[in-house]
């Protein structure tokens, strides 16, 4: 039989040969065991060393697309160097497996195409979803991200070249949280897409169709959630990068392990940043004032996580609660009386003061709102200008200022814009990364507030809890546990967020709040409950032990192989 080498995410299969694992770091014996004697080079590598090779290739690529492929290869053949070096380069490995170089994969996804990564679901597979998802080669499937590529990042409709985003998001689920990634599913579901230009693409991979209505995509996301717990019951599902994500949270949530990150996992790291800012300023939350510049899915889903933590921790009402929030879209300030229709999910903050729809731009609604906060998920770059930032300074002795639309160059400021033009007042957090800002021998911290400080912890707690459902007091149990996760020396140096290096240890303690909260809400599986009884600190280390290791994982393959003959 010829080697054809057939898919696998997590190695390179030989038909002839299905369990081999070709890593050079295996000895002479774990070798002949596998019958890889002689498929690898002869001398037997550290993992030092491993890394050392990996790292001077990774140098010699020239451009971030072309860094993003060759770890791309590296995951998909090299799988358990790959989640070791991802854990020892946190700082240099995200931002070229994720955000920012995720979005120019995206959009050149199927330019670049070298290996199937993902599974892709067609409208024509409407009727059989089932059997394609039991195409999966991986039978144990405890995890999918799943996107219709329809709003990719702030880049819009990509179609099926949105597979960079599941395929990255699970990377992450793995690297920050310990997340088996066998286990994992990156899933794209093809419902055609408005996107010209990908459509005369003869290089486009996707169906050439436009998209489906939303009725549609509704009834085939309903045979999607029924055939995927079908084939893999209790499998978490996390949906991402939706045009219209609340209908499918409005109908999941309840019935599935199911959340969504642009949502809800946005608005939790996000509170986590405000709660740690509110902390810095002093300033009484009934006093809060929040402008928001973008009044998408993903503004609306922070700016009702911080109300609701305005609520416990300000006792305030609802009502009160939604008094400190202004919209700001492309057509003005959001009033009930503005005149245009509002979309459905911006009608919870439209304002119902009479003067405030002549406001028709940010500066206007700054001057007559004087606001604390200003909050940007606007996907406009640079719409946070040095006058708009002046303002902010001359509002607030400490304003708040978070520019967190991403990638790059979609961000409404950079952190150096926002220290310069406030004096080094702000507070800031970023959606993207951005470099300290110096000024005066003083470093101020960058707080990229990153979405991986809360969905792998989310995750995490209702794949080892077995979860009925993940409720919104979870999504907000993240937040408010990610906040204090920071040490003495993190909130000394200025930090909102935790230093990334640190995640598995913040990935911990988030998965332990959220897991607290499933067992209050009764939604844990009930051969779990017996977690119930032990102490925090003994929770956190069953998480630990729980928690995949890429430095054990091929002695892992291999113990394992021996207990089967």
């Amino acid at each position: 039989m010829s080697p054809y080498v057939i898919f696998s995410r997590r190695k390179v299969f030989l038909t002839q040969s299905p369990s081999k694992s070709l890593d050079t770091s295996h000895g002479l014996t774990v070798r002949k065991d596998l019958k890889t004697h002689g498929l690898v080079p002869p001398n037997v590598e550290s993992h030092e060393i491993q890394s050392l090779r990996v790292l001077k290739a990774l140098e010699s690529k020239k451009s971030p697309i072309e860094k993003y492929l060759y770890l791309s290869h590296l995951r998909n053949h090299h799988t358990h160097l790959f989640y070791r070096l991802l854990s020892q380069n946190l700082r240099t490995f995200t931002p070229l497996i994720y955000t920012p170089v995720v979005g120019e994969a995206c959009q050149r996804w199927s330019e670049i195409y070298q290996q199937a990564e993902g599974l892709y679901i067609s409208y024509s597979d409407r009727g059989s979803i089932a059997a394609v998802l039991r195409n999966w080669p991986e039978r144990d499937v405890e995890i999918t991200v799943v996107t219709d590529g329809s709003r990719i990042l702030g880049l819009g409709d990509l179609g099926i070249n949105g597979m960079g985003i599941p395929v990255g998001k699970l990377a992450l689920y793995s690297g920050c949280a310990g997340i088996d990634p066998a286990k994992t599913l990156p899933l794209t579901l093809d419902l055609g897409t408005n996107n010209k230009a990908l459509l005369a693409d003869p290089l486009y991979m996707g169906s050439r169709r436009n998209r489906v209505s939303e009725e549609e995509e509704a009834e085939f996301l309903d045979e999607l959630m029924v055939a995927l717990t079908t084939v893999w019951p209790g499998i978490v599902i996390q949906f991402e990068d939706f045009k219209n994500p609340f209908p499918a949270l409005e109908r999941y949530q309840p019935k599935y392990a199911f959340f969504n990150d642009d949502i809800q996992g946005t608005g939790a790291v996000i509170l986590a940043g405000v709660i740690n800012a509110l902390r810095k300023t002093g300033v009484p939350i009934k006093d809060q004032r929040a402008v928001f510049m973008g009044a998408g899915s993903a503004g609306v889903g922070v700016a009702k996580q911080i109300v609701e933590y305005f609520i416990q921790a300000g006792k305030l009402s609802e009502e009160d609660a939604k008094r400190c929030f202004w919209f700001v879209d492309t057509k003005g300030l959001i009033t009930s009386n503005r005149g245009d229709k509002l979309a459905a999910h911006k009608v919870y903050f439209a304002r119902h003061d009479n003067e405030a729809q002549q406001f028709k731009d940010l500066g206007e609604v700054l001057d007559y709102v004087k606001p604390t906060m200003l909050m940007g998920l606007s996907t406009i770059y640079g719409i946070f200008t040095p006058a708009i930032l002046k303002k902010m300074a001359t509002f607030s002795t400490q304003p708040i200022v978070f520019p967190l639309s991403n990638p790059s160059n979609k961000s409404e400021c950079t952190l150096e814009e926002a220290m310069l033009h406030t004096n080094c007042q702000a507070i800031v957090a970023s959606g993207s990364p951005f470099p300290d800002y110096v000024s005066n021998g003083k470093i101020y911290a960058s707080n990229q507030g990153n979405n991986m400080y809360v969905f792998p912890g989310i995750g995490l707690a209702a794949i080892l809890l077995k979860v009925s459902t993940i409720t919104s007091s979870m999504i907000y149990a993240s937040a408010t546990s990610l906040a204090t996760s920071l040490t003495p020396e993190e909130l000394a140096e200025g930090r909102l967020y935790p230093a990334i290096e640190r995640i598995r240890d913040v990935s911990v303690v988030v998965a332990r709040g959220v897991a607290r909260e499933a067992q209050t809400c009764g939604v844990d599986a009930t051969e779990m409950r017996w977690l119930r009884e032990v102490s925090d600190e003994e929770l956190e280390a069953w998480i630990r032990n729980k928690m995949y290791d890429p430095f054990m994982a091929g002695v892992g393959e291999v113990v394992g192989r021996k207990s089967k003959l």
